[in-house]
């Protein structure tokens, strides 16, 4: 049996775990028997050159496991040969930003070794969805799914009749949404939400007062934008300017060479429109955060490092709290914060 055991000595993996891994691994082929006997700690230590306590270590874990059991005189067998198979989810998402990857990578890191993920993009298309979904139908132990889709003029939908149907294929103790809840699902489902609309319009209250230090306050919500972004948003906005008297405007896009004006304000959703209006106030030798302010949707950690203020969702919790609902197998609703991040942009 010792034979068996792979241990990489050039390897960064603990040795305790290699072991581990190795027994495990030549279970599930077939290698170990249910009752067969295996190597002393002593004899696995002498073998492969190294200490007892590390042999010991990975011996614990597989009993602590039940894999393994001693019996006194007579050595160490194994007991359990049927594994405990990890969770399988499928992760289904619109786009590959950088931060719904944030949400995809805490999601992963807090499920562990507990499960196998599976990630699929959509592009914000139905049909690609409606495939994705039924290809994959059953085949998973959840399916985590975020909805948002663009029409031919590219506008954003939350959702279709033809989703909602697919959706409600699914059972509902297997699904998990993200992001948009209003699909029609039951109290079975775990959902995990933003709130666009009272989002931007508290986060903006929570800035009221150096925002009223600007003459404008200027909205870049890309109109026609290749993923695109729901129109709460624009709502959100506009509830807060027209409550509290701001004097404001809506831009598709920064445009180049646009006329910028001492005391304006603007709030960008795209990267490309933050980087274009960055450099123009550059260009033009304003003082950012004196005579002209910005504030970024969604953070990122480069906004962090060029100081921008921003208004975000805590995608780290969104992803963190969807893995441990699935873990503990719990069923809520969960509105994820979103907070207003002031740094030296405004």
């Amino acid at each position: 049996m010792i034979k068996l055991i792979k241990i990489d000595e050039d390897s960064r993996v603990p040795k305790y775990k290699q072991i581990v891994d190795s027994i495990l691994q030549n279970i599930a082929n077939g290698n170990l028997k249910i009752n067969q006997k295996i190597p002393s700690i002593n004899s696995f230590s002498e073998e492969f050159y190294m200490s007892r306590d590390t042999v010991e270590k990975a011996y614990n874990i597989l009993k602590e496991r039940k894999i393994i059991s001693s019996i006194r005189g007579k050595g160490y067998y194994i007991t359990r040969t049927k594994l405990e198979s990890k969770v399988n989810i499928l992760f289904l998402t619109n786009k590959l930003s950088s931060y719904k990857m944030k949400t995809y990578s805490s999601f992963i890191d807090t499920l562990g070794a507990n499960a196998h993920v599976d990630l699929q993009i959509y592009h914000c298309d139905e049909t690609l969805f409606l495939n994705i979904l039924d290809k994959f139908e059953g085949a998973y132990d959840y399916y985590v799914i975020t909805t948002h889709f663009k029409t031919d003029e590219l506008r954003h939908l939350s959702f279709t009749d033809d989703v909602v149907s697919a959706i409600k294929k699914i059972p509902q103790e297997k699904l998990v949404i993200l992001d948009n809840i209003k699909l029609g699902t039951g109290d079975d489902v775990i959902k995990i939400y933003q709130d666009f609309e009272n989002d931007i319009y508290n986060a903006l209250k929570e800035g009221l007062s150096k925002i009223t230090k600007y003459k404008r306050l200027i909205l870049v919500y890309p109109d026609k934008a290749v993923y695109p972004y729901p129109r709460r948003i624009l709502h959100g906005f506009r509830k807060f300017c027209v409550e509290h008297e701001i004097n404001f405007e809506i831009l598709s896009e920064v445009y180049d060479d646009m006329i910028l004006k001492k005391g304006d304000l603007f709030i960008t959703i795209e990267e490309s429109d933050l980087v274009n209006l960055m450099k123009q106030i550059r260009d033009e030798e304003f003082v950012l955060g004196k005579e002209i302010g910005v504030i970024s949707y969604n953070d990122t950690p480069l906004k962090e490092l060029l100081g921008i203020t921003v208004m975000s969702t805590d995608f780290n919790i969104m992803g963190e709290t969807a893995a441990r609902m699935i873990l503990n197998k719990e069923k809520a609703q969960v509105k994820v914060p979103f907070n207003f991040i002031d740094r030296n942009s405004i």
